[in-house]
């Protein structure tokens, strides 16, 4: 590990076999957000002040390293009790889902987080997917039927179409986009997220429930 005056710290060799287990994910979650999984781990142990070794006495591998870095950064963010606040008629669907998304960004506008999340989406070790399955089935799916009610449908037990799914896709990625164009664009953002995040939900809800959902589906091949 390096100081911040450019010096390499100096080894921590009465560290409990926990702590360093601890430690080289926290390195590792930094190392990845700015190198991409491309980066090797050799480096990693170099920037640590560490043999190469080390990490793979606690790590079989870099996919194993790479699963603790997956757990340590999504699923310790992600919130149970937001599977439950979708569902929550007590609030109108726009309250439920204002009250989401504040509180989404303030967990993953990160710089660390969403540099993993870009980069493990360009790489083939199915982290991205796996995490929006999580979105999908527990946020998007949900709030897609949840809208039904509020628009006055009738009931139908049928599931979410792809129409009706692609409607909170667009507007989950209006608020994660304002991530992207700070941490991987580098974009100065002189605004205030929370403001922001409850605009675009507003933005969505007066656009959408005034509205037929129409069909995106047609001929592709044109």
């Amino acid at each position: 590990m390096t100081s911040d005056t450019g010096t390499k710290a100096p080894r921590r060799k009465n560290m409990r076999a926990e702590e360093r287990e601890k430690l080289i994910v926290t390195e590792a979650v930094r190392f990845f957000a700015e190198s991409g999984f491309e980066g090797q781990t050799r480096e990693l142990a170099k920037r640590m002040g560490v043999s190469h070794a080390v990490i793979y006495r606690h790590f079989e591998s870099k996919d194993a390293l790479i699963e603790r870095v997956y757990e340590h950064v999504y699923l310790k963010r992600w919130k149970p009790d937001w599977e439950s606040l979708v569902l929550d008629r007590n609030l109108t669907l726009r309250q439920r889902l204002t009250q989401f998304y504040v509180e989404y960004a303030e967990r993953v506008f990160d710089y660390d987080w969403v540099r993993i999340f870009v980069s493990a989406g360009l790489k083939s070790y199915g982290l991205t997917e796996r995490y929006l399955d999580i979105v999908r089935s527990k946020i998007i799916e949900p709030a897609a039927l949840e809208l039904r009610r509020e628009r006055g449908e009738p009931e139908r037990t049928d599931p979410p179409g792809v129409d009706e799914l692609e409607l909170f896709w667009g507007l989950h990625g209006a608020v994660f986009y304002i991530a992207i164009r700070k941490f991987v664009y580098n974009m100065p953002l002189e605004i205030n997220v929370e403001a922001a995040v409850r605009n675009t939900v507003a933005n969505f809800f007066d656009g959408t429930l005034g509205r037929p959902i129409e069909s995106s589906l047609g001929d592709c091949s044109k």
